[in-house]
């Protein structure tokens, strides 16, 4: 919750500041050019490239700053590390009481360390002293070098009794069922690289693997294993569902008939399908093929009924009042028109068969990109993990890119009337 409100504080100050920065850059003379965007239309809306750039650098601040980066500037609090100490009062049977100190060294993960010196004491207290590493946190039996029988009755002079917590300097202290003290440093708001590693450990990891694979399988053949598969699964459910969409713009009939099976599908995720895939097809290279098909071919349908039912009526009248037949009618008004919304629906396929291929690869997958992640997973090596990640988001997003350019060559009458 800090990160998103942190993210969101960060969106609307850029966007202030960038629009301050604009307007005193830009002077307005001609008051009526403001009249030509019309506020809601969605075809005067444009990527602003200033809002991305900073979009981007943003993710990398706030990643960086809750993660202890070095290559951020900024931080927020981190966790506690040095030396730290609190004193507790002990109680024996006979109703004395003595002061101990426990003092504690915090050092940083996988570090060596050494006890520090233990504070003074009095009575029959004995001081303890002892090292934890940060983020976690380290029990004290502080009573049993005081004696079986002796009891600790307060923290820096507060009261405490098992199950409480008493918050100390630099961190917290609880009391156990047994009585003895858990002692745990203040975490800050920075996260354990466990949890989420620095930038400059997930691109350590992307050069490593690439240099030197993951499981003796480079990462090239783990991503073009993964590319073959989306590539696979929707080439096949494009040369299915395009027909079948086809169809079922053009006729009533075939309509009818595969509507209600369409209609029902498409709801239906491709992962709750897995395991009636691995049922019929197997755990092999065929059953993931299937899955990756199924998840396009009901978009790839969808998409061409669409585009044929969108095919503005007077361009049919006019073909039609020129002499042309049903086919030519087809070929020339109905395919032309309709291919703008196919590549729409074959962008959105092609996303879902990327998204899809993680899951897909989680079926005993020797080699994927999913695979790498599933795998570094159960080693909770975190950096992989995020890697993994980062490179399945810019791949997809390449594929994108790739589809927008193959759009705008191959229908370059989008948009027009």
């Amino acid at each position: 919750m800090v990160i998103l409100a942190v993210y969101i504080a960060l969106f609307f100050g850029t966007y202030v500041a960038v629009s301050l920065a604009r307007a005193s850059m830009e002077k307005v003379t001609d008051f009526t050019s403001l009249k030509t965007v019309t506020f809601g239309d969605e075809s005067a809306v444009r990527p602003d490239r200033v809002a991305s750039i900073i979009s981007v650098v943003v993710v990398f601040l706030v990643w960086g700053a809750f993660t202890g980066s070095k290559l951020v500037p900024l931080h927020v609090p981190g966790p506690f590390s040095g030396t730290t100490s609190f004193s507790y009062t002990a109680e024996n049977p006979s109703g004395e009481t003595a002061e101990g100190t426990v003092t504690v060294l915090v050092h940083e993960m996988g570090a060596d360390a050494e006890d520090p010196a233990p504070g003074p004491a009095t009575g029959f207290a004995v001081s303890d002293s002892t090292t934890v590493a940060e983020w976690r946190s380290v029990l004290i039996p502080a009573q049993r070098n005081d004696g079986e029988d002796a009891t600790i009755i307060s923290v820096d002079g507060k009261p405490i009794a098992p199950g409480e917590t008493v918050d100390v300097p630099n961190g917290s202290v609880a009391m156990t069922a047994k009585g003895s003290l858990n002692f745990s440093p203040d975490k800050g708001l920075q996260m354990e690289a466990i949890w989420m590693p620095p930038p400059e450990a997930v691109v350590a990891q992307l050069f490593d693997i690439a240099k030197n694979g993951y499981q003796n399988v480079a990462l090239l053949e783990h991503v073009g294993w993964s590319l073959w598969r989306v590539l696979a699964g929707f080439i096949l459910g494009s040369l299915i569902g395009i027909p079948l969409g086809y169809a079922m713009g053009l006729s009533g009939w075939a309509r009818g008939w595969l509507d209600p099976i369409v209609e029902f599908m498409r709801p239906v995720p491709p992962l709750a399908l897995i395991p009636l895939v691995i049922i019929w097809f197997g755990i092999g290279e065929n059953g993931k093929i299937v899955l990756l098909f199924l998840a396009a071919l009901w978009v790839m349908i969808i998409s061409a009924r669409a585009g044929v039912s969108g095919v503005n009526i007077s361009k049919v009248h006019a073909a039609y009042s020129l002499g042309a037949s049903k086919w030519q009618v087809l070929r020339h008004v109905i395919v032309p028109n309709s291919l703008p919304e196919v590549f729409t629906g074959a962008r959105v396929a092609m996303g879902v068969c990327w998204g899809t291929v993680v899951a897909a690869e989680l079926v005993a997958a020797e080699k994927g990109a999913g695979k790498m992640i599933v795998a570094a997973s159960k080693f909770q090596a975190t950096d992989i993990v995020i890697m993994g990640i980062v490179l399945i988001g810019l791949i997809g997003f390449a594929i994108d890119i790739l589809m927008r350019k193959l759009e705008n060559v191959l229908v370059p009458w989008k948009g027009q009337s």
